[in-house]
């Protein structure tokens, strides 16, 4: 038997459960890369003398895989005295890794504002948080929408990566029930369904918040 239906509604509340830690991981892992990457990318443009420092961190971070950096995180920190259980260290490391790819996302937004924003806001004496919290930003955000919605996406995809370090989520149970069960067309069918079901719906409303902030910022 190829599929078996009775089988599949047995595992189902079980992987059900573990969605809920590949989207608890999923959302706290992007709040955290939206809000490092934000505040690099400000830091980067505020304090220029920061500019080659932040630069090659972002590259470092881009060029090496994730999976490196989730063991070098779950591994090597506690060497230094820093020790996180495997679910913290692995949404740590996805969050840091894709906060460098929205820095760079954030600094196209900002680069797209016209020169004239921020030269009013110094002929003004306004402060640098005042500029980017009340002019830069507001404008900046709506474009970009689509391009961080993207990378919650990707970002998403990328969890089932934390099984490497035993951490319970969809993939990791999935492989646990076919190892115990040599069933393994039910568990990574399932799984691969509930990945594209909510690839889809990210998409979905990623796109009906761009059109929001579109009609905001039109009127």
């Amino acid at each position: 038997m190829i599929w078996d239906w009775s089988f599949t509604l047995e595992i189902l509340p079980v992987l059900a459960h573990a969605a809920i830690v590949s989207v608890e991981a999923t959302l706290i892992g992007f709040v955290l890369a939206a809000t490092l990457g934000l505040v690099l990318a400000v830091v980067r443009i505020a304090v220029p003398w920061t500019g080659w420092t932040i630069s090659v961190l972002v590259e470092l971070i881009r060029s090496t895989p994730l999976l490196i950096q989730i063991f070098f995180i779950y591994f090597v920190f506690p060497k230094f005295g820093l020790v996180l259980d495997a679910f913290t260290a692995g949404v740590l490391a996805i969050g840091i890794h894709y906060a460098a790819y929205c820095s760079e996302v954030y600094r196209a937004g900002f680069d797209n504002i016209h020169r004239g924003q921020w030269e009013a806001s110094i002929a003004l004496n306004l402060s640098a948080w005042t500029t980017f919290r009340d002019i830069i930003i507001p404008q900046a955000i709506p474009p970009i929408v689509p391009a961080l919605g993207n990378y919650l996406v990707a970002l998403f995809k990328e969890t089932p990566l934390l099984s490497a370090i035993a951490v319970m989520e969809l993939m990791q149970t999935a492989k646990i029930i076919g190892s115990d069960t040599f069933r393994y067309t039910e568990p990574i069918t399932l799984v691969g369904l509930f990945f594209l079901a909510m690839s889809l719906v990210s998409a979905a409303l990623i796109r009906a918040l761009e059109r929001l902030l579109n009609r905001r910022t039109m009127r």
